[in-house]
């Protein structure tokens, strides 16, 4: 069973990463243990840590992977499926949020000391990344992950 985005929320309210939020909504329908999603998004969140690629971008781009990745290093159609999946997840999501870019979309530059302050400040995280991440959701929801 798929966690809700009210649930996925909680866990990022509760301290997770954009990136392990939206991964961390369909563990379950993919096999994968929590501690396992945790892990392989940890570093993920923040536009890894740099402002670039937002996390939630990130988490679903892993989404897309467990559903549509090569199984093995011979299987080049579903590598092909997963790239457009892939192409076709970041289109919609930066126009319908401006960016796939996390300081595009927060407006600020986390990778900094005073881009963390005015994040917090301005309490971007549990505004704009709440909103980041509901919009992950939806559209992989929307896509039919």
């Amino acid at each position: 069973m798929r966690l809700t985005s009210k649930e996925a929320l909680s866990y990022f309210n509760k301290g997770l990463n954009c990136a392990q939020a939206v991964l961390s909504a369909f563990c379950e329908e993919y096999g994968l243990s929590r501690e396992t999603a945790y892990r392989i998004a940890g570093g993920l969140g923040s536009g890894m840590r740099s402002g670039e690629i937002c996390g939630a971008v990130s988490g679903a781009v892993l989404v897309i992977g467990l559903k549509y990745g090569q199984k093995t290093y011979s299987d080049v159609e579903s590598k092909k499926t997963c790239y457009e999946k892939t192409e076709e997840f970041l289109k919609k999501y930066g126009d319908a949020n401006g960016s796939i870019i996390c300081r595009d979309l927060l407006g600020c530059d986390i990778s900094t000391d005073e881009g963390r302050k005015t994040a917090n400040a301005k309490d971007l995280y549990n505004t704009v990344c709440v909103e980041k991440i509901k919009s992950a959701l939806t559209l992989l929801e929307e896509l039919g992950y």
